[in-house]
């Protein structure tokens, strides 16, 4: 009797890189300290007016969203391109604030207020350490936003950002100002800069780990509306792949080869032919370290001091 051929076995899972491992051990302690911070940016912020240069802004309680004083004129866009962290700022996640390396502050103009935007079911305490990072570079206004962790619509949570948007333009008397968004908080920032007339508020608008063209990751979480908006052939990333001809701002997105969150990674980068974009690509950390990088933050304070006409391109690379 002839023998049968032996069945074929499955292969054998790859072990993990020593890359992923170490950026998976970094995840955990960014999780666990996070969790620590997380109940202290339950409530909003205290809102702020600035005050003369040098002194430290002056806190106000403001409740509802104030009309512009003026219309803005939209700025001239940066350059599209793609481009690496350099190797000399890679390095582990700072365990203070104290070893973030960042670059000298630029001299000029006093900036535009900063408003940061944290992701799914997060809050502002994300941002601790890259709201320092930015008052010691000389951004005297830098405020959070904490949207509802209820928000269900990726539409309106953008219609509410517009409403922050013009209180702050009110309050602080500037016509444009600089967001930088996590995750969710990216998506919903750019569905305003682009769907909403948002350009004419917002110069530059920095996303870390934002899902630009979707993410598959977390099937089992698709019951929730939110992140049926951000899968990749949602209504919303279907608009947000519309035609934009006059968006004035600026976009620096920087994404992770070894984000597990956004998937695949590469789609945390914009590709649209109507929007000046530089991607940024980031190697050796996760999805949460995205903010709470020292490499991370000292590119995002270059990108803020950036012109608005940068003409700086390069091709993607690695940081270990």
């Amino acid at each position: 009797m002839p023998s049968l051929p032996a069945p074929a076995l499955p292969p054998l899972p790859r072990p993990p890189s020593g890359a992923l491992i170490r950026a998976s051990v970094l995840e955990l302690l960014v999780l666990a300290g996070h969790a620590l911070l997380y109940p202290t940016g339950l409530t909003q912020e205290r809102r702020t007016v600035p005050g003369p240069p040098g002194a430290p802004p002056a806190a106000e309680q403001l409740s509802g969203a104030g009309k512009p004083r003026g219309s803005a004129a939209p700025g001239s866009p940066g350059s599209a391109g793609t481009r690496a962290l350099p190797a000399e700022l890679a390095g582990p996640a700072p365990r203070t604030p104290s070893r973030l390396r960042l670059p000298s502050p630029a001299s000029g103009p006093e900036r535009p207020p900063v408003l940061l935007l944290h992701g799914f079911i997060d809050n502002r305490s994300v941002f601790v350490l890259l709201r320092r990072a930015l008052r010691r570079h000389g951004h005297r206004q830098v405020e959070a936003l904490n949207y509802s962790p209820l928000t269900c619509d990726i539409r309106s949570a953008a219609a509410a950002l517009a409403e922050r948007i013009e209180e702050i333009c009110e309050r602080t008397g500037r016509a444009r100002i600089d967001v930088v968004g996590h995750s969710l908080g990216g998506l919903i920032a750019r569905y305003y800069v682009q769907r909403l007339g948002g350009h004419a508020r917002v110069r530059t608008l920095v996303t870390l780990g934002t899902p630009h063209s979707g993410t598959t990751a977390a099937p089992w979480l698709s019951a929730h509306p939110i992140v049926r908006q951000m899968r990749p052939d949602s209504p919303v990333i279907e608009e947000l792949s519309a035609p934009a001809p006059e968006c004035a701002t600026r976009f620096v997105c920087f994404w992770s080869d070894l984000d597990q969150v956004v998937l695949p990674p590469a789609t945390a980068r914009i590709e649209h032919p109507d929007l000046a974009v530089v991607n940024i690509r980031v190697s050796g950390i996760g999805h949460l370290a995205l903010p709470v990088h020292g490499a991370v933050a000292a590119e995002i304070l270059r990108a803020l001091d950036a012109p608005e006409a940068n003409t700086d391109t390069g091709e993607a690379g690695s940081v270990a």
